[in-house]
């Protein structure tokens, strides 16, 4: 959308606004960067809500920073989701026209990322657009698996050669979404925690015919999760499998309850094929019957918000 002109003065425009919606958690190293890459941005932000659940509190990092920073203490663990949803919240009763959607642990990788972002979203005519996530390590790779003509790739210059992703999103890291999308589609699902509450949203934005848009030539910086997608049948199936417990309680849970939410072939065949084969192939029989313990409660939808010490 275009700059909106303000009744009663002829050539006089107001630009749009964007405030950040972030969440933290006992990562001080990651904020400071994170808040020193959002001050350097060409585009200038109104505000940047700040939601910290951790242990740590990291409000003196926050006072420090050039970002117009508003600090939002939360002595409960919120989970990324609950902490998106309250940092969603504070962005938005700012006014501004635009939310940008960033992890402690992200980054934008240039100062004119946020710019480049509104523009696409404007020539597009977009309400969300999200740019590339690649790897700090290694900026020519994707961070996570990108699906390219059927084929599963890593290689950020195969995605960018490709251009202008239409009717798609990487969310929630650098995503940018106008304000007026959480009043329609409303906010992250607070009960997942995390782990699922990104593709909850996308699916959401797509049932209500969200315009939307992944450009390649914005990106941000976030730390890979190549180690956790394991790729079957020539990568014709694919699944994830973090690498700690409490990680794994709340991906297996929450894909159960997606799979009954929005219920997809490919996701029932990595469901019903490829979490079984994985662990099958390495002889875990313990993780497979963790794994369908978790999935068929998520599926019941009877179990939400944190695990207790027995669940993990």
């Amino acid at each position: 959308m275009p700059a909106v002109q303000e009744p009663g003065l002829k050539g006089h425009f107001v630009p749009d606004t964007v405030a950040v919606a972030a969440v933290t958690f006992d990562r001080p190293d990651d904020v400071r960067v994170l808040l020193s890459a959002l001050a350097e941005q060409t585009q200038p932000l109104s505000a940047v809500a700040l939601v910290d659940s951790g242990t740590k509190p990291v409000e003196h990092i926050a006072a420090a920073s050039a970002a117009p920073v508003h600090y939002v203490r939360s002595e409960a663990n919120l989970g990324g989701a609950g902490g998106f949803a309250l940092a969603i919240l504070q962005a938005v009763a700012t006014g501004a026209d635009w939310i940008w959607i960033m992890d402690d642990d992200a980054r934008p990788e240039s100062a004119d990322t946020l710019a480049t972002l509104l523009r696409v979203a404007r020539q597009q005519g977009l309400d969300v657009v999200s740019p590339l996530v690649v790897s700090p390590a290694d900026t020519s790779r994707m961070s996570f698996r990108f699906r390219l003509d059927g084929r599963v790739t890593y290689e950020r210059a195969l995605v960018e050669a490709a251009g202008f992703f239409p009717d798609t999103a990487q969310l929630f890291n650098g995503a940018l979404i106008r304000s007026s999308v959480f009043f329609r589609v409303g906010l992250p699902d607070i009960r997942l925690f995390i782990r699922g509450d990104e593709v909850d949203y996308l699916l959401r934005l797509k049932k209500y015919g969200v315009p939307m848009g992944l450009t390649p030539q914005a990106a941000v910086l976030h730390p890979s999760g190549a180690g956790e997608e394991h790729e079957l049948l020539g990568g014709r199936v694919s699944v994830i499998v973090p690498d700690t417990p409490f990680k794994q309680y709340f991906a297996f849970r929450n894909r159960g309850y997606l799979a009954r939410t929005y219920p997809r072939a490919t996701t029932l065949a990595a469901d019903a094929i490829g979490y079984p084969l994985h662990f099958l192939r390495r002889g875990d029989l313990r993780g497979l019957f963790r794994w369908a313990r978790l999935y068929a409660s998520g599926v019941r939808a009877k179990s939400f918000g944190p695990p207790s010490e027995l669940d993990i």
